[in-house]
């Protein structure tokens, strides 16, 4: 049982900065990786970055270079530093648990509840 708790939503101009966390309680002793993703309505869920038990990090092309994924040292916290922010950053964030690189096979993590992304200006 892995809860999650996002915040650092909000409205930012084009060429801004936000920052994302999430924060995990429950059972975090099990650990794979976090990710984070974002949703966009009409189009397809997006994993935008993930940080596994190594702290090896994947980026997706559309972020690379902008977006910085970590996390703390007991994996209860992952915060998403995001810069040089556009338009097509606008989306509902949801951070993601994977306790299990199984779960992390069938993308089937613990959700956070979302938080919305609105760059706009």
């Amino acid at each position: 049982q892995v809860r999650l708790v996002e915040s650092g939503g909000g409205l930012v101009q084009p060429g801004g900065s936000l920052t994302l966390s999430c924060a995990a309680s429950g059972n975090t002793f099990i650990f794979h990786a976090m990710a984070w993703y974002r949703q966009t309505p009409g189009k397809q869920r997006e994993q935008v970055a993930v940080i596994d038990r190594y702290r090896s990090t994947w980026y997706a092309d559309s972020v690379k270079g902008r977006l910085s994924i970590s996390r703390d040292s007991d994996k209860s916290t992952s915060t998403l530093q995001m810069d040089n922010l556009t338009l097509e950053d606008t989306g509902v964030y949801y951070c993601a648990y994977f306790s299990r690189y199984s779960d992390f096979e069938r993308e089937l993590p613990s959700w956070g509840q979302g938080t919305q992304v609105t760059v706009s200006s």
